[in-house]
């Protein structure tokens, strides 16, 4: 006979002294964790039961979830399973799981062919969030790694994609930028950001070299869907002296590395 899995232990409102948790929300995270392969259907009583929640409380976030999709009860039997809104949930993650496998060996492939090292990133919000890093083989240091979150509108990744946004929806993001600097805008007020847009908004590549990072040279392109969207944006970067003449060809393996990519996430 399986143990009995003990009940689902998140954070409660009562265990921090934070004014900002939201109990009603604690309370229905409770309950979709509930669910499992081993209980796909509960009633509300062996839902309430199994989180040690008082019934009406359970039928609060029950109802709430059912009302939203995130929960389904089957009319016959009453029982509850996880709806398709959870599914959605995990939409996001698993779009950007198979972005990283998918450019892992194309990055692979741009660093061994421009000895540069060569990262992955996506926007969240006024930062761009480093996925991927592949160093070069030379040994050079970078100080960026995956899960670095740096300031879009000073880096190369994070200008291809704020150039890809229309004028009023980064006016919208920057809009308290001026009061913000200590939250990574670094001074930059939406009328700078403005004009950075207009020169970046139709370059196919952009290049900044020792702007953010002293003595490190970044050209950086997008990564399109099929809608021609940018939902990312590769970059190759080098601390080596900054060659003219070699420009041309890494800008050109840059390209093909972001167009392999684009189709095999079914862009063309």
């Amino acid at each position: 006979m399986g143990k009995t899995p003990s009940p689902i232990e998140l954070p409660s409102a009562a265990s921090y002294e934070d004014r900002y948790l939201v109990p009603g929300l604690v309370r229905g995270l409770k309950v979709l964790r509930a669910f499992s392969p081993e209980r796909r259907e509960m009633s509300l009583s062996e839902i309430a039961g199994h989180l040690g929640m008082t019934r009406s409380a359970a039928f609060r976030a029950v109802y709430t979830l059912n009302h939203l999709g995130y929960l389904m009860q089957d009319s016959r039997s009453r029982l509850y399973r996880l709806g398709p809104a959870v599914m959605a949930l995990g939409y996001g993650l698993l779009a950007s799981r198979e972005l990283v496998e998918i450019a892992l060996p194309e990055l692979e492939r741009l660093r061994d062919e421009t000895d540069w090292s060569a990262h992955l990133g996506v926007r969240d919000g006024r930062s761009v969030l480093y996925l991927l890093r592949v160093p070069s083989r030379m040994g050079l240091a970078s100080i960026v790694h995956v899960g670095s979150r740096l300031p879009a509108v000073s880096t190369t990744m994070g200008r291809v994609l704020l150039a890809d946004l229309d004028e009023p929806t980064l006016i919208a993001l920057y809009r308290d930028a001026a009061d913000a600097a200590r939250g990574g805008t670094g001074g930059w007020t939406p009328q700078k950001v403005l004009a950075q847009h207009k020169v970046d908004r139709d370059a196919e590549t952009i290049v900044q070299a020792g702007r953010f990072e002293s003595g490190v040279t970044a050209i950086a392109t997008a990564v399109r869907d099929m809608s021609g969207q940018a939902i990312a944006a590769i970059n190759v970067t080098t601390t080596a002296p900054p060659d003219d003449a070699a420009r041309p060809f890494i800008r050109r393996q840059l390209l093909d590395a972001a167009g392999r990519i684009a189709r095999q996430l079914g862009a063309g």
